[in-house]
């Protein structure tokens, strides 16, 4: 009798719904930090505003993120959480789908809904917006596509404009981090990466292979996270789209140096504290500073009031501050102190850049002695129009040559290295982007959510080219070598060969010598070495 009971107990136990041997449940995951409960839809699981550093608010604006606070029981990850502070920019190509505030710093993951037997890759998002506009939550951005293909997808904000780049003497005399200072953005990216390190197998992924990738600031953050002392040991492999290569995208700002052209981020922080009504430079300034609103702190600054500044300027983006960020991509580069894993590397055919010359000689006088190559290259009959060649060669000098240089370089170095160049433009927006692939326009195709960006618009041709790109950095991510069954091969660059994958302006992606070897030669070979060495 009594081991009948026995038994009875132990089955009630074992099969009972209080059961504390039962499963976990499958939309769940536990972290260090607690427990999740995500959404399945589609065959993927997403767990979504999932805490990895606590809220930088109050004493903790303007200071390095720290560890997210525990949990107890389930805590949902079903929504977004709140993407960071900014003034959103009107005309962004990846709206916003949160309201922007200072508690911000969330991450997101996509996985596949079903069990692997096997750790899977992960990819990590870094997005753009001028380092100050963007966030995780816009719809181009989400990781479903990734996770289809078995990948652990995971997306997160960094702190953008004055909250996320900032400042100051009294930031500097209080020094609450250890000499981590003004570069806080960076220190978010830094936080979430060992996040996720630390994390990656409660999501079924593998610690010891991630990939990180961003576009255009996200793309330069990937520089220097590929370059920083900070960065080592949390990622294998990285892709950058559209990020520069060679100095700062934002100039070589210091923390605490004045330079010609290129007020410290101190003397900018104290600029701002000025138009505030804040004065001095003691703990009261920054005690004052902190009490700041969002929105004062905020004061309009988005990606259009940057590029129109009226009186002193009041906001200068990253630095080099000695610590996170020590030197220039191209110093970093070329000295072979990066971190040694695959990379791929490209631009749009009409990426971005500022050219704001009135006439051709001063388009062509910074060549110095290769002027007359350069006309060559640019502008062979003379009679192309000043302001079409003066925004190609900023175009080529910010983003197209920096990418191919960091794959002649790493490739050198005998480090795998794949060079893209996007061309293809939606076909209905054929008639609106006649020069090419505008900036961040790769961005849906890469992510496959062209159906997000596109609508009813989408065709099957902008649906394909999405797949394949999708497919090639996918494959990139699992293995650092993006090709794969039914793809046209995209070789490692090879400086001799110096050939590139091209996503035609046809829809059909190949391999193919640089189109534009005159202007980057020229562009190379006029290119002044970066001064941006280690403080």
């Amino acid at each position: 009798m009594k081991r009948s009971l026995w038994l009875a107990t132990a089955c009630a136990l074992l099969l009972g719904a209080g059961s504390a041997v039962a499963a976990p449940a499958a939309d769940t995951a536990t972290l260090a930090s607690g427990k999740i409960q995500g959404t399945v839809t589609d065959g993927v699981l997403s767990f979504k505003g999932v805490p990895f550093a606590r809220p930088p608010v109050g004493e903790l604006r303007w200071r390095a993120p720290q560890p997210a606070k525990p949990w107890t029981g389930v805590r949902p990850a079903k929504a977004y959480g709140h993407d960071c502070m900014q003034k959103p920019f009107p005309s962004d190509a990846a709206p916003l789908g949160t309201e922007p505030a200072e508690d911000c710093l969330v991450a997101n993951v996509w996985r596949p809904a079903e069990a692997s037997a096997k750790k899977l890759p992960v990819m990590v998002w870094i997005y753009g917006g001028g380092f100050v506009n963007g966030g995780s939550s816009p719809a181009v951005y989400a990781g479903d596509q990734f996770a289809k293909q078995g990948i652990v997808f995971v997306s997160f904000n960094y702190r953008v404009g004055r909250f996320g780049f900032f400042g100051h003497p009294a930031l500097t005399a209080a020094n609450a981090d250890g000499g981590r200072l003004g570069n806080y953005g960076y220190m978010d990216q830094i936080a979430a990466l060992k996040w996720v390190k630390e994390n990656a197998a409660a999501f079924g992924g593998d610690p010891d292979n991630i990939t990180v990738f961003g576009e255009s600031a996200g793309g330069g953050s990937v520089h220097m996270l590929l370059t920083s002392p900070e960065s080592k040991g949390l990622f294998q492999k990285a892709a950058i789209m559209s990020g520069g290569g060679r100095g700062s995208l934002m100039g070589p700002r210091r923390l605490s140096q004045d330079q010609p052209g290129a007020p410290s981020a101190e003397s900018i922080g104290v600029n701002f504290a000025k138009s505030v009504g804040i004065e001095g430079t003691g703990p009261e300034a920054l005690k004052a500073l902190r009490a700041l609103s969002a929105e004062q702190v905020t004061a309009g600054l988005n990606m259009a009031a940057m590029f129109n500044p009226s009186g002193p300027q009041t906001y200068g983006g990253p630095m080099l501050d000695g610590k996170i960020v020590v030197a220039d991509p191209e110093v970093a580069y070329r000295a072979g102190t990066q971190v040694k894993g695959p990379v791929m590397v490209g631009a749009t055919s009409a990426d971005i850049g500022f050219g704001f010359a009135q006439n051709k000689d001063q388009v062509f006088d910074p060549f110095g002695p290769l002027k007359a190559q350069a006309q060559a290259a640019y502008d062979p009959k003379g009679d192309a129009d000043v302001r079409l060649v003066a925004y190609t060669v900023a175009m080529d000098k910010m983003m197209v040559e920096p990418a191919r240089f960091v794959a002649q370089v790493i490739s050198a170095q005998g480090v795998p290295a794949y060079e893209y160049r996007f061309s293809y433009v939606a076909d209905s927006m054929q008639g609106e982007w006649k020069m090419g692939a505008p900036h961040a326009t790769d961005i849906p195709y890469v992510f496959d959510t062209v159906k997000a960006k596109y609508g009813d618009a989408l065709t099957a041709k902008d649906a394909a080219i999405a797949k394949a790109a999708n497919a090639y950095f996918a494959n990139f991510a699992k293995t650092g070598n993006p090709n794969g069954p039914g793809l046209p091969q995209w070789p490692a660059y090879d400086a001799k060969a110096d050939v590139l994958m091209d996503f035609g302006a046809d829809g059909a992606a190949l391999a193919k010598p640089e189109p534009w070897k005159a202007r980057m030669e020229v562009t190379a070979a006029s290119a002044k070495p970066s001064g941006g060495g280690a403080q």
